[in-house]
């Protein structure tokens, strides 16, 4: 486990993302994105001794939390560049955003892609119109491709976290979280490049600075984590993993997640494969909802017991694009 030095300042007004850019995402974004339900969960409330509520990202229409960032950070294009056509590379669920945003909003897009990439997201962001382009076997290895179609044919990058309207469309799940939840005592967030854990930490430590901001992750190639620990963004190996929507490096350039988490996360987790299978198979068979390998780690986090509150926690579940054939076999293959 990663812990924050707890000396460190959660305002430092230096940080690259604030509330008010939250909140302007928040108005671009409305009516285009769903505000999500929040769900009591009984079982998960025994067993972490305190009240606990699920985040459904996967009722958004890409099926996670995506979306928003990159509608966001689309609509917040001149409207002349945007047609020049967008880019940019994803672990698949940020593709899928994209493509369905560009589709919206009337403008051609390429996603460019690992082949480590599970082939249901492939084929789901193809079918929403987009160019799709498999490029080597990491994430790093597609952002290559996207910097040489943005050096080449002008196209418009949409980076996947590492941008402040990205990372403020993803806040606003933490402005939905504070208002909903009050008496918030500790929140849980699926933690890959940042951008998710960044934009919901800033809502929070601003609306509700008691709050404990825990990032989850997995065992498997965590670069945030490993970034953490250095102080400093390194390169990782990507590895094959059930949270594979969490693979991937945070940019060694890296502008706004890594400062945002290394101030405002309080703790990170990370979990082993069989941990995230566990939170997969409890969400489907008893919380009756199907969520992939990167939005079932809040909930592994509380089932393994590595992670305790003094109050209401909310667990942010990320997404559902999960290989209907590797769910079936999670959720089967285990008493």
């Amino acid at each position: 486990m990663w812990r924050k030095n707890l000396l460190r300042s959660n305002t430092d007004p230096a940080l690259p993302v604030t509330l008010t850019d939250i909140e302007r995402a928040a108005a671009r974004i409305n009516g285009r994105v769903l505000r999500s339900p929040l769900v009591h969960s009984p079982l998960l409330s025994q067993r972490s001794g305190q009240p606990a509520y699920l985040k459904l990202e996967t009722r958004q229409p890409t099926g996670a939390f995506k979306v928003r960032g990159a509608m966001n950070a689309i609509l917040a294009l001149d409207d002349l560049s945007g047609r020049r056509g967008l880019v940019t590379a994803s672990t698949g669920n940020h593709g899928r955003a994209v493509a369905y945003a560009a589709r919206e909003l009337g403008m051609p897009a390429t996603v460019c892609m690992s082949a480590l990439v599970p082939a249901n997201k492939v084929e789901a962001i193809r079918s929403l119109g987009s160019e799709i382009r498999i490029v080597g076997v990491s994430q790093d290895d597609a952002q290559e491709e996207v910097e040489r179609l943005v050096k080449g044919l002008g196209l418009i990058p949409i980076p996947p976290f590492d941008a402040v309207d990205v990372v403020a469309g993803q806040g606003t799940i933490g402005l939905e979280l504070a208002e909903d939840m009050p008496d918030l005592d500790t929140v849980l967030i699926p933690l890959s490049g940042g951008g998710l854990a960044g934009g919901v930490a800033v809502a929070i430590k601003v609306l509700k600075p008691g709050t404990r901001v825990v990032g989850v992750s997995m065992e498997r190639g965590a670069a945030m984590h490993a970034a953490m620990a250095a102080g400093r963004p390194v390169a990782v190996n990507e590895e094959q993993t059930l949270a594979d929507s969490l693979g991937g490096g945070i940019g060694l350039s890296n502008r706004v997640t890594f400062a945002l988490c290394r101030e405002l996360i309080d703790d990170i987790v990370l979990l082993t494969e069989e941990e995230i299978a566990a939170g997969i198979r409890h969400a489907a068979r008893e919380e009756g909802e199907v969520v992939e390998g990167a939005g079932a780690v809040g909930i592994a986090a509380i089932l393994a017991g590595k992670v305790t509150s003094c109050g209401p926690t909310a667990i942010v579940v990320s997404g559902h694009n999960i290989d209907p054939q590797v769910h079936r076999a999670i959720v089967e293959g285990a008493a």
